[in-house]
């Protein structure tokens, strides 16, 4: 059953070595190498967003692979609220 009021989000929609194919879903220009569930949290609370992190999940494409999600509220569209996490993101690796 779907949770209609949340919204997953795993580190692959976000990581620049992937392709569309692959799983990225934000455009190159805001994507970034391999990025962590750390600095989706962070960049998530940073925007007033609630996120839990489960660090054990595999992504379905990835089965082998746990890579983690970051869960949160929906208030606005998925695509609008990556597109905020990776532009959030991206400006926290350029402060760093």
């Amino acid at each position: 059953m779907r949770k209609q009021d949340k919204v997953v989000l795993w580190p692959v929609y976000f990581d620049s070595t992937k392709t569309r194919l692959e799983g990225r879903r934000v455009p190159q220009g805001l994507a970034l190498p391999t990025p962590t569930l750390e600095e989706m949290k962070k960049a998530a609370v940073l925007l007033g967003l609630r996120p839990e992190i489960v660090s054990d999940a595999a992504h379905p494409s990835f089965s082998r692979q746990k890579t983690g999600l970051v869960t949160m509220t929906k208030k606005e569209s998925k695509t609008q609220i990556m597109r905020k996490i990776a532009q959030k993101m991206l400006e926290n690796r350029l402060k760093a």
